[in-house]
């Protein structure tokens, strides 16, 4: 088992659930752990754990959606972990840093955000999702995964994108 792997496992087990339907996916997300070795991993077939973040600006006003290229969709930044990540908030914050262009992102304490599971392209996401805070002065650039990056002021959020996001949102403001 790899550190990641482990990483995901104590994060899931140590997550305090804000409600009983994040604490199933919680239970769901550890038992896939347990079942698929490979289960971060985007060749897992049967589905991977992710990681994603939603950036905050500064005066935690507005949120940064990117509209994904391959999905058409204003989503938090995110996506399959990589070999590299030892971490689950780890990866959640290159994500983050890789999608939006942002240097000096900081995430917020005490682990994820909420947990969202979904089906792609490719397979059953199960994402574990952070908030982080952008810098002042932060400048943003699109990746190659983005046809667009917005910042949303938080009653916008609901005109432009799907309920997961919205949730993120609402539980991020919560936490700030």
């Amino acid at each position: 088992m790899n550190h990641l792997h482990q990483d995901a496992a104590r994060v899931l087990t140590e997550w305090p659930a804000p409600d009983a339907a994040q604490d199933r996916l919680r239970l769901l997300y550890g038992d896939h752990l347990v079942a698929y070795p490979d289960g971060m991993w985007k060749a897992c077939g049967d589905g991977h754990i992710t990681a994603s973040a939603l950036v905050v600006d500064p005066e935690r006003e507005r949120v940064l959606l990117t509209l994904h290229r391959k999905l058409r969709m204003w989503l938090q930044m995110g996506g399959h972990c990589e070999p590299g990540d030892t971490t689950l908030a780890g990866a959640a914050l290159r994500e983050a840093t890789e999608e939006s262009g942002i240097e000096g992102l900081t995430l917020l304490p005490d682990g994820p955000v909420r947990l969202d599971r979904h089906h792609t392209p490719c397979a059953w996401h199960l994402d574990v999702q952070y908030a982080v805070v952008a810098p002042r002065g932060a400048v943003t650039a699109i990746s190659d995964e983005s046809l667009d990056l917005r910042w949303f002021g938080y009653d916008e959020v609901a005109d432009v994108a799907d309920e997961s996001v919205r949730l993120l949102v609402t539980r991020t403001r919560a936490l700030l």
